[in-house]
């Protein structure tokens, strides 16, 4: 039940005035029906990563390692990764989306040649793209910590829910009607072949 509480996408019609439904906006209904997986922490994390490398390989072959395109491609999978993750592994994605950027910049990185010069070309490249790095880090931590939020006020109404529900039955529940006391048969508590038996008359 945690991963469902909050997250419905059941459209409702809410009635106005003179019996008519209002229609629920064509973008609300764009974004229900927009994918919605539910990924765990290491998979959230394995779909920024690869996402950013084959976003940053298109960006060499087809705009030149620009890295304004890279930074706007950056944030969008930021805010998908901490939307399509499970409530419960949250935390997870503003730790999983730096490690995704590391990971898209290296092809966009343009070091000299060797295994020296790939380093160097790569922290470079992060500490130009840092203005990205961070922006796309805080989008990522909002979503998360806003979807933590109301994971948390859901289950808080659902419980309340639950537990009103189970007080009112026990109130409707039928009380068990009083037994009658048993009668003592006479002689019935006393142990077998002590019973008095009746004098014979002289």
């Amino acid at each position: 039940m945690p991963g469902v509480f909050g997250e419905s996408a059941t459209v409702y019609r809410a009635g106005g005035s003179g019996g008519r439904g209002r229609a629920v906006p064509p973008v609300l209904l764009a974004l229900r029906r927009f994918p919605n997986p539910r990924l765990t922490g290491i998979g959230a994390g394995l779909f920024a990563a690869l996402t950013m490398f084959v976003l940053a390989c298109l960006d060499r072959l087809l705009f030149d390692s620009s890295e304004l395109v890279y930074g706007l491609l950056f944030l969008p999978v930021s805010a998908l990764t901490a939307l399509w993750v499970r409530p419960a592994d949250l935390v997870t994605a503003p730790i999983s989306v730096p490690i995704a950027f590391a990971v898209g910049v290296f092809p966009i990185s343009g070091g000299p040649g060797g295994f020296g010069g790939q380093v160097m070309g790569l922290v470079t490249a992060l500490a130009v793209h840092a203005g990205w790095l961070y922006g796309g880090t805080l989008v990522a931590g909002l979503i998360a910590s806003v979807r933590k939020v109301l994971h948390m006020r859901a289950r808080q109404r659902y419980l309340v829910a639950q537990g009103r529900t189970g007080a009112v039955g026990a109130e409707k529940a039928p009380r068990p009607a009083p037994r009658a006391p048993k009668k003592k048969v006479a002689g019935a508590g006393a142990p077998a072949g002590r019973a008095e038996r009746p004098r014979a008359s002289r």
